[in-house]
């Protein structure tokens, strides 16, 4: 069965899972640092113990990790537990820990390690930037009783605090990230709006005009037509020469709208790229503004970005793929924008021949009196394409204004 574009996504950070597969990932990742419970154990698997301690090991134990991992998995999935049962389920595996350090010997300090993460990742700041510290020095206070460990006591205080705090910092990227996606939502929604508002106010200055003569006009000749059809018929004429001219101005106004642009098309491949879970390096140039540069010539560079990126994802098996938008002088002392889509999978087509999408590519920026270039790419692997239109004249005149020649094959 063919995935779908959920099923195929990453796992996002701070995002809830929307698969089973997603799930699976985010389980994993609770469940590796599990590994660091090689030493409680190591002493439940010796055979060291009394009957009455094994017991005592085994049930904390596994009530330690179950609690530990529900209290993870569930605010993962953003659907985590009332602020009651939060806290009742941190104070329970700090109390497990207590316990077990307490009575089953040093190796079992590991536990608070696991519980400073808990409460970092499940209480707000405020709590974890004490409860940490506490938790540590609980640990060093139950360490020392321990004399074998007293030397090496930071190897367990260290990791407890650092990844207490580390899990904190985490927290805050997740909610900053949050933050960031709704406010890039909100964007996209405003700009949504502005541009139906845009296309509603265009369409009402293009045909509210025409529309209210042709109205006028067919009026007056019913109106004429029984006594005056001479009259009449210059009237329908009249109403022909708008309606046609309405038309035309409606063509020309879609015409615009369907006119790909790189801002748009910039957000196409960011959306493009990370389904395909590929990286990608976007110079900022991109979301700026080019003086000299024509309409032809941004929507042949728009078309080379579309055309590029999809054969980035579909055909390349890269892992990373860089734009570039520079400016550039010819020899003839034209000045050019270059658009650069450098990947680096497995390189030009064998054969080297174009498909019918570059080769559609080279006559459209041919339109716009640019050129394409493609080839490997400058570290010797993978595939760069060169998109290359002519911009106008240089905002300031000079030769201080011109910067350093270099060739196309340079970018």
């Amino acid at each position: 069965m063919k995935e779908t574009e959920t099923e195929r996504s990453p796992v996002l950070i701070g995002t809830p899972p929307r698969t089973r597969r997603q799930a699976l990932v985010k389980s994993v990742w609770i469940v590796i640092w599990f590994l660091y419970l090689t030493g409680p154990i190591g002493d439940l698997i010796d055979g060291d113990m009394s009957p009455a301690r094994e017991v005592l090991g085994c049930a904390g134990l596994l009530l330690f990790v179950g609690v530990y991992f529900a209290l993870l998995f569930r605010h993962m999935v953003h659907r985590s537990w009332p602020d009651w049962a939060i806290r009742a389920a941190v104070t329970f595996i700090a109390a497990i820990a207590v316990l077990l350090s307490s009575v089953l010997g040093p190796n079992w300090l590991v536990l608070f390690t696991f519980v400073c993460v808990a409460v970092a990742v499940s209480r707000p700041w405020s709590t974890a930037r004490w409860a940490v510290p506490a938790l540590t020095a609980t640990l060093v206070l139950i360490g020392l009783r321990y004399g074998e460990v007293r030397v090496y006591l930071f190897a367990y205080a260290l990791p407890c605090l650092l990844s207490g705090f580390a899990m904190v910092g985490v927290q805050h990227l997740i909610r900053t990230t949050k933050e960031l996606r709704e406010a890039r939502e909100e964007v996209a929604r405003l700009a949504a709006n502005e541009e139906r508002l845009r296309l509603a106010r265009d369409l009402h200055d293009l045909l509210g005009h025409s529309l209210s003569l042709i109205t006028l006009k067919s009026e007056l000749a019913g109106r004429m037509l029984p006594a005056e059809p001479d009259g009449a018929a210059k009237q329908v004429a009249d109403i022909e020469r708008v309606s046609r001219q309405a038309l035309v101005d409606v063509r020309e106004a879609v015409t615009g709208y369907r006119r790909p642009r790189l801002v748009v098309e910039l957000a196409g491949m960011r959306a493009a790229l990370r389904t395909a879970a590929i990286t990608a390096d976007i110079d900022p140039a991109l979301e700026q503004e080019h003086r000299g540069l024509t309409e032809d010539g941004e929507s042949a560079l728009a078309w080379a970005l579309r055309e590029a990126v999809t054969n980035v994802v579909r055909h390349s098996a890269a892992g990373r793929c860089e734009v570039l938008l520079t400016e550039e002088w010819e020899a003839d002392e034209r000045r050019l924008l270059c658009l650069s889509v450098i990947d680096d999978g497995t390189g030009p087509p064998r054969g080297g021949h174009d498909g019918n999408g570059l080769s559609g590519l080279r006559e459209r920026l041919a339109l716009a009196d640019g050129r394409l270039e493609t080839g490997t790419a400058p570290r010797g692997r993978g595939f760069a394409l060169r998109a290359y239109v002519p911009l106008g004249s240089p905002p300031v005149s000079g030769a201080a204004a011109r910067p350093a020649e270099h060739s196309p094959s340079e970018a």
